[in-house]
């Protein structure tokens, strides 16, 4: 079995923010630690070359492969901004919640556990805020931190 691509690094953070282009993006990505910093009361670390995440997590799937992955974050790319909020994927009542938040979200797309903003500045941060704070609590709930 081949080594997962995409795992904690010792990069800068900061160094990775300060590259991120167009300029817009980079403020974006300012403002998303921020927020992330503020719900998750963590430390960011970089996963592989572009991700940003906040506490991390161990599991194993149903097929025996385990996995090390971070329990939220984002990374910012010339198109949009990518967040990975695993825990309305893992929690159903969790990604109900977020369902109805991302009503009054504003411009933006979905996949199956991240959430895709073009542009920051037009979507409502409190509802942002609180899908990052829904998700942050259901990982914790279902992926205990090591004590």
């Amino acid at each position: 079995m081949s080594n997962p691509v995409t795992v904690p690094t010792d990069a800068s953070v900061s160094g990775f923010i300060a590259q991120v282009e167009p300029e817009a993006r980079r403020e974006g990505a300012k403002a998303l630690d921020a927020i992330f910093r503020r719900v998750t009361g963590d430390e960011p670390q970089m996963w592989g070359a572009s991700i940003i995440g906040y506490g991390d997590y161990h599991t194993t799937y149903d097929s025996g492969r385990k996995v090390h992955w971070l329990r939220t974050g984002f990374s910012s790319r010339k198109a949009k901004h990518s967040l990975y909020l695993m825990g309305g994927y893992c929690d159903a009542p969790t990604g109900r919640r977020m369902d109805a938040l991302r009503e009054k979200l504003g411009p933006h797309s979905k996949g199956a556990s991240c959430l895709y903003v073009t542009r920051l500045e037009r979507v409502d941060e409190d509802a942002l805020e609180e899908m990052i704070r829904l998700s942050w609590d259901a990982m914790n709930r279902l992926y205990p931190p090591d004590g």
